[in-house]
C-alpha cells in the first residue's frame, strides 16, 4: 500500500471479497542531501496507515532501501552513465514489488501480493495466467509489467484492473478513505516527486560536450549526455533559427560525448526507426519462439503498433515496425501484445533508422 488511492481501494475490495488482507508499505527511499525535490515518504506512510486503520487491517512498513539501491537505483544510474535511457518503473515491478517484496510476503506466510496497478489477470486452461491491459485504457499500466515472469504473475493480484480511475475514486469514497482525492504520483518509482534531472545531478557528475547538427557544426554545449534522451525538444539550450521548427535530440554520441540535434520535420533523418534489436526478453507466459506478427508498444502512452517479431538464436529478437516509430531510445522497454494480452517485453539494444 503506497499511500495512494489505487492501492488503498485494492485492499478494500479484497477485504470486501472475504480475503485475509494485511497492508504493507515498501520503504525504498528517503531524501538524500543535495537532491532537489519532494520525497514525501513520511506523508505516504501516514496516508497508507490511515487507510489501513479505516479498513481495520494490520499495517507494516517494510524497509527495502538496500535492495532498492542495489536493484533499481544502480541500474538507473549505470544506464544513464553508459548513455542509455533506463526504465526504473518496469525494473521496480520485476525486482522489487514482485521480487524482493514478494519474497518477503511468502516468507511471512502470505499467499499473494496485491497492488493498485491498472492491469488484469486471466486464467488459462492449463492453469497458467495471462496478463491483460487494464480496462481503463487511459490508465493502463501493463507496459510497466512487461518484464514479469509467470511465477510472479501467478502470485500477483490486481483488484482494480477492471475499473476506471473515476470508479476507483468513487469506491474510495464509498469505503470512507481519506485519500480518495489524493493526486497520482508522477515521480520515479517509490522515490516521489523528484525531477529526473535533479536526481541524476546528485549522483552522476556533469560531463560537458558539444551540441552538433548533422553536418558536425557546433551549436552549443551540453552539461552531460545523461540529461537528454532521443526525441527531446525542451531543455536543449539551443534556439531554433526557423519559426515553427524546434530542435530535437536525434542521438547521444557517447564515443565523442556529442549531442546530435536537428530541426524537427516530418522526415528528420535519424529521428524515426523502421526496426530495432530487442534483448533481455521476458515473457509473461509461453515464450514466442517463432517469427510472427504482433503488436508492440515502444514506450508508455504510445499506441500499440503492428510489427514483425523475428526471434534470434542469440536469445534476442528483431522487431520490424509496420510504420516507422519516432525517437526510440536504447535501454527503454519494448512491450509485446496480441489484442489486450501482454506477451512480455525486452530492452531496445540497437535502433535501425528508417
Amino acid at each position: 500500500m503506497s499511500g495512494g488511492v489505487d492501492s488503498s481501494v485494492a485492499a478494500a475490495l479484497l477485504l470486501e471479497a472475504g480475503h485475509d488482507v494485511t497492508a504493507a508499505y515498501m520503504k525504498n527511499w528517503i531524501n538524500e542531501p543535495g537532491i532537489v525535490g519532494d520525497c514525501p515518504w513520511r506523508q505516504d506512510i501516514e496516508d497508507a496507515r490511515a487507510a489501513a486503520e479505516r479498513l481495520g487491517i494490520e499495517f507494516h512498513v517494510v524497509n527495502l532501501m538496500r535492495e532498492y539501491q542495489e536493484r533499481v537505483v544502480e541500474y538507473l544510474l549505470d544506464g544513464y552513465r553508459s548513455g542509455i535511457t533506463p526504465n526504473p518503473d518496469a525494473m521496480c515491478n520485476r525486482e522489487m514489488k514482485f521480487g524482493v517484496f514478494l519474497d518477503w510476503a511468502l516468507r511471512n506466510g502470505f499467499e499473494a501480493v496485491a497492488t493498485g496497478h491498472y492491469a488484469r489477470r486471466h486464467p488459462c486452461p492449463d492453469g497458467s495466467w495471462d496478463l491483460l491491459e487494464g480496462a481503463d485504457k487511459n490508465k493502463d499500466q501493463s507496459y510497466f509489467l512487461a518484464l514479469l515472469r509467470q511465477d510472479q504473475i501467478a502470485r500477483a493480484r490486481f483488484p482494480i484492473g477492471h475499473l476506471t480511475k473515476p470508479q476507483v475514486r468513487g469506491e474510495a469514497r464509498r469505503f470512507g478513505l481519506s485519500n480518495s482525492e489524493k493526486k497520482d504520483s508522477q515521480g520515479i518509482c517509490f522515490i516521489g516527486q523528484v525531477k529526473m534531472a535533479d536526481f541524476l545531478g546528485a549522483f552522476v557528475p556533469d560531463n560537458p560536450g558539444d551540441i552538433v547538427d548533422p553536418s558536425g557544426r557546433v551549436l552549443g554545449r551540453h552539461r552531460g549526455l545523461h540529461y537528454f534522451t532521443p526525441g527531446q525538444r525542451r531543455g536543449i539550450g539551443v534556439a531554433s533559427p526557423v519559426a515553427h521548427h524546434a530542435y530535437v535530440v536525434i542521438e547521444k554520441q557517447t564515443a565523442t560525448n556529442r549531442l546530435l540535434i536537428d530541426l524537427e520535420r516530418g522526415d528528420t533523418p535519424g529521428l524515426y526507426a523502421c526496426g530495432a534489436w530487442v534483448d533481455g526478453l521476458s515473457f509473461a507466459n509461453a515464450p514466442i519462439d517463432t517469427e510472427r506478427e504482433l503488436l508492440v508498444r515502444p514506450r508508455y502512452r504510445a499506441p500499440a503498433v503492428a510489427a514483425r517479431f523475428i526471434p534470434q538464436e542469440s536469445g534476442g529478437a528483431m522487431v520490424w515496425f509496420q510504420k516507422p516509430q519516432r525517437a526510440l531510445a536504447v535501454g527503454q522497454i519494448c512491450a509485446f501484445y496480441e489484442g489486450e494480452t501482454l506477451f512480455g517485453g525486452g530492452f531496445f539494444k540497437a535502433i535501425h533508422p528508417a
